[in-house]
């Protein structure tokens, strides 16, 4: 569990230090932060960088920073936390997508570092035997009754139990 506390954690000041970064940057320079043309907005909502700079840095990057932060001094919620700010990563992608009609890979890496923070917090969750972990084994347990011979669900079931047993996170 060690290495997932430190990827998960290490992930959340990755992609919290940088968002602060090209927020501030849209934030100091809404015509056109980075060399981005105002025109890519065209197809959004906004005039210019300034709303989108506000929204990538407090909410992606401050959530990530503050997520960090939980996780560094062991919060209860910190995998909630970074569950949330995991999932508003994924999303913030999506939709940075739909408004530029566009897919760069950018968007394809941090779409990719979102889903597998989601997945680590996921795990903090089971380690930490918090909801919903309770009823996720409840169900894959009913499955492995009613379909005893389905490997799959089984292999499921294995993999949820093994983290779900661990004793910690470090």
């Amino acid at each position: 569990m060690k290495k997932t506390f430190r990827l998960l954690l290490g992930l959340h000041l990755f992609v919290g230090i940088g968002a602060m970064g090209g927020g501030m940057m849209a934030i100091l320079f809404p015509e056109g932060p980075g060399g981005m043309p105002v025109d890519a907005l065209n197809n959004s909502p906004f005039q210019d960088y300034l709303i989108p700079g506000i929204i990538l840095f407090a909410v992606i990057g401050l959530g990530n920073v503050f997520c960090a932060l939980t996780m560094l001094l062991k919060s209860k919620y910190q995998g909630y936390i970074s569950s949330i700010f995991s999932w508003a990563l994924v999303f913030w992608i999506i939709v940075q997508c739909i408004m530029l009609r566009i897919v760069a890979s950018l968007h394809v890496i941090y779409l990719m570092i979102g889903l597998v923070q989601a997945l680590l917090s996921a795990i903090l969750l089971f380690a930490q035997h918090l909801f919903p972990t309770g009823i996720i084994l409840t169900v894959i347990m009913k499955l492995e009754d009613r379909l005893p011979n389905h490997k799959f669900i089984k292999n499921i079931g294995k993999i949820f139990m093994r983290i779900y047993d661990t004793d910690g996170l470090r």
